[in-house]
C-alpha cells in the first residue's frame, strides 16, 4: 500500500473514527483503526464490537492495500507531522512507513485479517431523512436518558416508526422527552429500535455535515449511511456507522404523560432558563430543588438550602388562575430549555403532586416528576 495524503484531511477523518475505540480492550486489534487504500481515496475503519464506523478520505494511491495502526497513537502522530504532504507506504512486516518533510516514523501494526468486518445485513427497514431534523430531535430528548445500568432498556433512545411519524423517546423514570416527526411509513415497514446512549452521543457529534441520512434497521442492528457535503475536511461522500441496538421490549411511555393538566402559561425559553439556572445556585446535593410558585400574571422561582442561604427569581407571565406551588430537580426545568432551540415554550401544570410538562408547537413534551416541597 502507497498513498500521498493531505495533513489535515487525515488528521480530520482520524478524529472521525476516534471515539468508537475503547481506551483499554482486551483484543489488541480493537484499538486499531483498518486503514485501506483504493481508487482516489482511503477508509478508515473501527469498531468495538457494538459500535463500528467507516469513513473514506480523498488521498492520492499509488499502490492499493491494507494495514491495521494503533489509532490514538497514528492520530498524534499525523497531528504533530510537520507539513502538509504525508507520504504512507506498508512493506510486507505489517509495518507502516510514515514521512512528512524531515519527520519518518516506523509505526508496527497488524494484519488487516485479523480486523473484524462491519457487519452487513438484509431484512431491514429502510428510511432516509433529513440531518438536520434527526440531530434537532436527538438533541431535544437524549438529555433524558437513564444511566443507571440495572434499567439498561432505558440507556437509550426508542425510535418508533409507525402511524405516518417517527417518534423519539428518552425516559430515566423521573423524567421523559418526546418529539416525533411526520414521514411517510408504509404498512410493512412499520418499526422500532432503542438506540443505545453510546450512539447517540455519536450520531449527535457526526450529523450536519450534510443534507440526507440513510437508517437501516433489524431485529439486532442499525446502520446510518450520513451523507457528507464538506468539501474542506477532504471526508469523501458518506460516513458509515453501525451499531448494536439494545434488546428488550422499551416501557409504555404513553401511560406517563398526563391526560390533562388544568394550567398552562407561556414562557420564554432563555429567561426561565436563566431564572432556573440562577435560583438553584444555593441548592445543595443534599436539598437540589426549587420552587416554582405560579400566581395572577406572575411565576417566583426560589431556592434554599442549609449550607447557602436562598434565593428567589420572579418572571412575568400571562395567568388567571388559581396559585400553585410545585418543586422540581433544578437540572430537570434546565436541560429541556438548553436542548429546545423555539423560544416559545408552554408550561403545563396540575397542583404540587402532579407532574409539570413542558411543550412546544411542533410535537415536543417532556414530563418532569415533582418533588416534595419542604
Amino acid at each position: 500500500m502507497k498513498f500521498k495524503i493531505n495533513q489535515d484531511h487525515f488528521s480530520n477523518g482520524l478524529q472521525q473514527v476516534l471515539n468508537v475505540v475503547a481506551t483499554r480492550s482486551t483484543m489488541p486489534i480493537l484499538s486499531n483503526v483498518l486503514i485501506e487504500a483504493d481508487d482516489g481515496h482511503i477508509s478508515l475503519t473501527t469498531t468495538n464490537l457494538d459500535l463500528g464506523i467507516r469513513c473514506r478520505i480523498k488521498a492520492e494511491v499509488e499502490e492499493s492495500g491494507g494495514i491495521t495502526l494503533p489509532v490514538r497513537k497514528l492520530a498524534t502522530i499525523v497531528r504533530e507531522l510537520p507539513q502538509s504532504e504525508i507520504f504512507v507506504e506498508t512493506g510486507n512486516n505489517n509495518q507502516a512507513k510514515i514521512t512528512s518533510g524531515g519527520s519518518l516514523f516506523r509505526i508496527m501494526g497488524i494484519s488487516t485479517e485479523e480486523f473484524p468486518p462491519l457487519p452487513t445485513f438484509e431484512n431491514r427497514h429502510v428510511f432516509e431523512l433529513s440531518q438536520e431534523h434527526i440531530v434537532e430531535m436527538l438533541k431535544s430528548v437524549s438529555y433524558g436518558q437513564s444511566n443507571d445500568e440495572n434499567r439498561y432498556i432505558l440507556n437509550g433512545v426508542y425510535f418508533s416508526f409507525a402511524d405516518g411519524k417517527l417518534t423519539l423517546v428518552a425516559t430515566d423514570g423521573r423524567r421523559l422527552a418526546l418529539t416525533a416527526l411526520e414521514t411517510e411509513i408504509s404498512e410493512d415497514n412499520t418499526g422500532s429500535l432503542i438506540l443505545p446512549a453510546k450512539t447517540v452521543a455519536e450520531l449527535e457529534r457526526l450529523l450536519g455535515k450534510g443534507e440526507k441520512v440513510k437508517i437501516a434497521f433489524n431485529d439486532r442492528q442499525v446502520a446510518f449511511e450520513i451523507s457528507i457535503d464538506d468539501d474542506e475536511t477532504g471526508l469523501a461522500d458518506q460516513i458509515y456507522l453501525v451499531s448494536k441496538i439494545v434488546e428488550g421490549k422499551y416501557p409504555n411511555y404513553r401511560q406517563v404523560i398526563p391526560k390533562e393538566t388544568e394550567h398552562r402559561v407561556k414562557v420564554e425559553r432563555e429567561l426561565m432558563l436563566e431564572c432556573v439556572h440562577r435560583a438553584a445556585l444555593v441548592t445543595s446535593d443534599k436539598n437540589n430543588s426549587v420552587r416554582l410558585k405560579i400566581s395572577k400574571n406572575l411565576l417566583e422561582i426560589s431556592g434554599s438550602s442549609s449550607e447557602y442561604g436562598e434565593s428567589h427569581e420572579s418572571m412575568a407571565i400571562a395567568y388567571d388562575g388559581p396559585e400553585v406551588q410545585v418543586a422540581f430537580n433544578p437540572q430537570f426545568l434546565m436541560e429541556p430549555l438548553k436542548a429546545l432551540t423555539k423560544d416559545e415554550v408552554f408550561f403545563e401544570f396540575k397542583d404540587e403532586l402532579s407532574p409539570g410538562l413542558y411543550k412546544t408547537l411542533d410535537n415536543f413534551i417532556c414530563v418532569i416528576m415533582p418533588l416534595r416541597l419542604n
